[in-house]
């Protein structure tokens, strides 16, 4: 006849943790698949207008921005509160958009520098001088296509 102990003194088993990884690695691939980089850091403050009629773009790696507006709180003691082109992460003037297109063409493919599109993220409160003057020098680089970027807006 076998004798039974008992041990009073039993232990829990350890976590297993071999599962951990496939985890960590699905995390970190669904964080990589659903999170874009912003592309350019804003200098200027924007209020975007509002508009009824309005439309999606469809493919936005053909859009090329050009944001116009005041400075940010930050450089307000620098440049002071008028409105100012903003061209990739740095001020620019107005005779800086040609080089600015130009340089985005030479980025795209062939085929792509047809459908290139312009969009203008302009200020609500910002007077049309400026945006008149952004549109001769386009049609200098002959970027005649253009888009203004809006917010919608209610219908009345």
């Amino acid at each position: 006849m076998s004798k039974f102990r008992k041990d009073d003194k039993k232990e829990t088993p350890g976590i297993s943790t071999s599962a951990l990884p496939d985890i960590v690695f699905m995390l970190l691939f669904f964080f990589m698949v659903s999170t874009t980089m912003r592309e350019t850091t804003l200098k200027v403050s924007i209020t975007l207008p509002k508009a009824t009629e309005i439309s999606k773009l469809e493919k936005k790696s053909l859009v090329s921005y050009i944001y116009v507006g005041p400075p940010t709180n930050q450089y307000v003691s620098q440049l002071g509160n008028e409105p100012r082109i903003q061209l990739d992460d740095q001020f620019s003037n107005v005779n800086d958009i040609i080089d600015f297109i130009e340089s985005e063409r030479q980025a795209r493919e062939e085929q792509e520098r047809k459908q290139m599109i312009t969009s203008l993220k302009v200020d609500e409160y910002t007077k049309m001088g400026i945006v008149t003057k952004i549109k001769q020098e386009l049609r200098k680089a002959a970027a005649l296509h253009i888009n203004y970027s809006t917010l919608k807006g209610v219908e009345r």
